[in-house]
């Protein structure tokens, strides 16, 4: 005989699946606000730049969200790792724009519609979720 999926496993999928999206608002929310100029407005213009720095940081707090599921003990401990995903991308992204390359604004050249600069900012979006994501494994 089938066994079906159990009522308890059922909520608890979606409990997972809510605070996933949840802590995925969270993240666009803080990247939102940690940006001078309006993404989405800047999206919804055609800026490929802004789309692709953007959906980068989604991309790897996604990568650590995925991560957190595997790894976590209980839904508060996955919500807790993943805010501390979410600010480890805030604080790298600040360090690749001030530390790493002081004398480019790299926000003003993807406001600009900066592909190149608008890609590298996605692959370290990505490069940024890895890393957490590996360090959440230990």
């Amino acid at each position: 005989m089938v066994d079906f999926i159990s009522l308890d496993s059922f909520f608890s999928f979606l409990a997972h699946v809510g605070t996933g999206f949840v802590l995925i608002l969270l993240g666009l929310a803080a990247f939102a606000f940690t940006t001078k100029f309006s993404e989405r407005q800047l999206i919804k213009e055609g800026n490929i730049a802004v789309a692709l720095k953007l959906w980068g940081k989604a991309i790897g707090l996604g990568i650590v969200i995925y991560t957190v599921w595997g790894s976590s003990v209980n839904l508060l401990d996955a919500f807790i790792w993943g805010l501390i995903g979410i600010v480890t991308q805030v604080v790298a992204y600040w360090i690749i724009e001030y530390i790493l390359t002081p004398k480019t604004n790299l926000a003003k050249k993807v406001e600009e519609g900066n592909i190149a600069i608008g890609f590298s900012l996605f692959a370290a979006g990505i490069v940024v979720g890895l890393v957490v994501a590996g360090s959440l494994t230990y």
